[in-house]
């Protein structure tokens, strides 16, 4: 089996399915594990899905993915838009990054509108609510060379 993608999450994304449902949706974080697990299926690729309220783990998961991973999904909610740390984790890794958005940041207010992490990034899936993971969970396992699944 090959190396495991990682999808990471930040702050307030525990909160998934009761915040602000209306720009998030209703799935939890839980519900959108188990669409991307479901959606790399039958590919020889496993998933190491993580959130954190906390930056400097964050920032530690991405040094292990770095080591460990094929790639990376990241979800930097708030800390896109403020983790210069973040960044320079991400600047570490040759391993394709997928950043992941479940709204259109650039759809919203000013300041959300660009990401450390789009610097760094290979490809940016935003605004389609929780199917952005699964967007994004694909096009990480096809960057990273992933199997198809049989049809």
């Amino acid at each position: 089996m090959s190396k495991p993608i990682y999808v990471l999450s930040g702050p307030n994304l525990n909160l998934l399915g009761v915040r602000e449902p209306e720009i998030y949706g209703h799935d939890t974080l839980t519900d959108v594990q188990a669409r991307c697990e479901s959606r790399l299926k039958g590919r020889g690729v496993g998933l190491v899905f993580r959130q954190s309220n906390h930056e400097g783990e964050l920032i530690d998961w991405v040094q292990e993915a770095r080591e460990n991973g094929s790639a990376l999904v990241i979800n930097p909610a708030g800390y896109g838009h403020t983790s210069v740390a973040l960044l320079d984790a991400l600047k570490t890794l040759s391993i394709p990054i997928v950043e992941c958005h479940l709204s259109n940041p650039a759809a919203r207010e000013s300041f959300r509108r660009k990401t450390y992490v789009s610097l760094v990034a290979t490809g940016v899936v935003s605004g389609f609510g929780a199917a952005s993971y699964e967007l994004a969970v694909e096009a990480a396992a096809g960057l990273a060379g992933a199997s198809n699944p049989p049809a």
